[in-house]
């Protein structure tokens, strides 16, 4: 047996194993038998995926040999934390590869990672971050960049409750990265006594990078992505702050986030989270998004963003930092 690459022939593999394959992924790798794949594996950032092994072939130690070189591929390529999203069947197996069960809902998704203590580090870092109080609040936010909109909800949250607890989602397919968006939401909240800004990491599961190749047909990403997410906080996260509501904006635009917000407001009630939703901040009849804001910032109308984001974004907009990211906006054609 020998590894290549053929995007094709991986394809058709995949179908046959009753799995698809997903577009974002860096690197594959595949074994094969003579002219016939017999495995194959993917890598995207700290996640594995779209993991096959022919049934003929099972028996064999392929999984481990092609989910160790996955390993070592993303060693090398300096990711150390990694996990795996699969399905609910494939836990004792990849249990067995040394990775540890972080959550699972039923038989439709299982989340693992390969550090038996992450998750744990993670919620114990919260803990020394929980502040007493009657009412105290949580908002998720990408802030893809911050913009007047967030501010506002973020202001309201602060006002209605002892102390907020504002998530930044932690992906890289968003156009501003990361360190930048957590670092825009911290100096325009830093005037606002009682909020404190966590980084998301990989517990806040991004929409942008849940991985749905291993659904059924007819299983709904959107959704099961709205309860892995959901579930992760209510019953972990949410607990090691005290958190007692979370707030989030009316989404008059995009339908994923629509769903999400409906998802949110069934299953956080459950766990005694109560959901409040806060109809967005408008500018000349229009709800302030940061898609409006990347849609301005594409035809350098700067004036118009001055309306839209608070004055720290702008200056930051205005950088030298922000005018290389204004560049990849440009010539980008992605949501994000």
């Amino acid at each position: 047996m020998h590894m290549k690459s053929e995007k094709e022939e991986v394809l058709r593999f995949l179908d046959g194993q009753g799995i698809g394959f997903e577009e974002d992924v860096e690197y594959t790798m595949v074994l094969e038998e003579g002219e016939k794949v017999v495995g194959t594996g993917s890598l995207n950032r700290n996640v594995l995926k779209c993991i096959a092994v022919d049934g003929e072939h099972r028996s064999m130690g392929l999984m481990n040999r092609i989910v160790g070189h996955l390993i070592q591929e993303a060693y090398q390529r300096g990711e150390t934390h990694l996990f795996v999203y699969t399905k609910p069947s494939n836990e004792v197996l990849f249990t067995q590869l040394g990775f540890h069960k972080i959550i699972s809902l039923h038989d439709e998704v299982l989340l693992l990672e390969n550090s038996g203590d992450g998750f744990s580090d993670y919620l114990k870092a919260l803990g020394g971050c929980k502040v007493e109080g009657e009412r105290i609040a949580s908002i998720v936010v990408n802030c893809n960049p911050f913009t007047k909109g967030h501010r506002h909800l973020i202001e309201k949250a602060a006002v209605e409750n002892d102390w907020l607890h504002v998530f930044v989602v932690w992906e890289g397919k968003s156009l501003f990265p990361s360190d930048v968006r957590h670092a825009l939401v911290e100096e325009g909240t830093k005037d606002i006594r009682n909020v404190t800004v966590h980084r998301g990491k990989d517990y806040i599961i991004s929409a942008a990078t849940f991985p749905s190749y291993f659904l059924k047909e007819g299983q709904d990403a959107v959704e099961i992505h709205g309860k892995l997410d959901l579930c992760l906080f209510a019953a972990f996260i949410a607990p090691a702050l005290g958190i007692t509501r979370r707030y989030v904006g009316e989404e008059p635009y995009c339908p994923v986030t629509k769903k999400y917000n409906e998802i949110m407001k069934e299953i956080l009630p459950a766990y005694g989270i109560e959901v409040c939703e806060i109809p967005r901040l408008s500018a000349d009849g229009d709800a302030i998004s940061a898609s409006k804001v990347r849609r301005l910032i594409r035809r350098d109308d700067y004036m118009s963003l001055w309306r839209i984001v608070p004055e720290t974004t702008y200056r930051f907009l205005l950088s030298e930092e922000g005018r290389k990211i204004a560049a990849t906006i440009k010539e980008s054609q992605s949501r994000h």
